[in-house]
């Protein structure tokens, strides 16, 4: 591989891995960066003349990893609790399909437990940049949800995953498929601005590309640590979704990337031991010692943690299971996760909180 393919190579893959971190701060444009640079990774890679070996794999695992701090991010930064509880069952119910298909490889799977969460996700920040969601009903959220999951990602599923028909080719090489499409889109837009336009509602605020300030009570590190000390217990529905999601994620890249060589229970009941024992760890210090401020410095505090509880892990999935390069990508990940998790989750039981006290915003007057 030359220099200039190297330098591209690089690039490409840190901005797979930065661009997700800037969700939690700017949802709707940094999601749509991902699915980006998710799309044209490939492309771009041609455009230098090579193909990065096994890259395919990584670009798996990549997605799964931007959509994992999606759903976090939806934990912290959505008002309306019925969209949060529609946003955990639509990706946990992806992580399951993805897992089944890793486990069995039948591609009807992905058919079967579609990506409805991306899009939803995307269709809640798009509402968001103009309308307060609290304003429209669990109701209007779920019909949203099914809408995408019927009309969007059925077939695209099926286009992507059963079919296996490039979008490229098809746009060349079948004479009816580009004016179909072009057809569709203008059709779409006029149905958006002569139908759905006049019957919108009054904007409640100006464009709102930022995610929402978080609630004056637990703003910061500190305060967030009281919450947890005071509503969590290590044995708590708190420590289950943990343990789901990070071993539904580290059994799906123990599927995806090489290196790991342990049985997809012993994985899972691994994990889920190491999530138990981090999650300990974080009440202890919540209760006696208190958090860094910064994500950052907090990340950095648990990742330094847990290179020392590794090795417990090592030795419950087997003592040669992980690689060095595998074993400090889980650390990592899992670090991040842990961290996105018990800063994001607080703040999410506080706007459920909220939302319970004030279930609907007063109407917006159009000026």
């Amino acid at each position: 591989m030359t220099t200039e393919a190297t330098v591209v190579f690089v690039t490409v893959v840190a901005l797979r891995f930065l661009v997700p971190l800037l969700i939690p701060k700017f949802p709707l444009p940094a999601i749509l960066a991902c699915l980006v640079i998710d799309g044209i990774d490939q492309t771009i890679f041609q455009t230098f003349g090579f193909d990065p070996p096994g890259y395919q794999n990584y670009d798996k695992a990549m997605d799964v990893y931007y959509l994992a701090i999606a759903f976090l991010s939806s934990m912290q930064n959505w008002t309306h609790s019925g969209a949060v509880r529609i946003s955990r069952f639509l990706f946990f119910y992806r992580m399951i399909g993805v897992m089944a298909f890793e486990l069995t490889g039948t591609r009807a799977l992905l058919l079967i437990f579609p990506n409805t969460f991306e899009y939803f996700f995307i269709a809640y920040e798009v509402i968001r940049l103009r309308w307060d969601p609290r304003r429209f009903s669990t109701r209007f959220w779920i019909l949203t949800a099914a809408a995408i999951w019927i009309f969007v990602k059925l077939p695209q599923e099926y286009w992507i995953h059963i079919a296996q028909l490039d979008f490229t080719d098809t746009w060349k090489e079948v004479s009816w498929f580009a004016p179909l499409i072009i057809t569709a889109v203008l059709v779409g837009l006029a149905i958006l601005w002569f139908v759905v336009r006049p019957r919108l509602l009054a904007p409640d605020w100006a464009w709102r590309v930022a995610a929402d300030p978080l609630p004056e009570e637990i703003d910061t590190a500190a305060e967030r640590d009281a919450w947890v000390a005071a509503n969590v217990t290590v044995w708590s529905w708190w420590t289950l979704e943990k343990v789901v999601l990070i071993g539904l994620l580290s059994t799906i890249y123990a599927r995806i990337l090489p290196g790991l060589e342990t049985s997809d229970l012993r994985m899972f009941v691994g994990i889920g031991s190491y999530v138990v024992v981090n999650s300990a760890i974080s009440l202890l210090v919540a209760r006696r010692v208190g958090s860094r401020e910064g994500l950052a410095a907090a990340f950095f505090a648990r990742s330094l943690t847990n290179i020392g509880l590794v090795l417990v892990a090592r030795l419950i999935l087997g003592g040669n299971a992980l690689d060095l390069g595998a074993t400090v990508f889980f650390v990592l990940l899992l670090s991040l996760l842990f961290t996105m998790h018990d800063r994001f989750a607080p703040v999410g039981a506080v706007r459920a909180e909220h939302h319970r006290a004030d279930p609907k915003p007063a109407p917006a007057v159009r000026a």
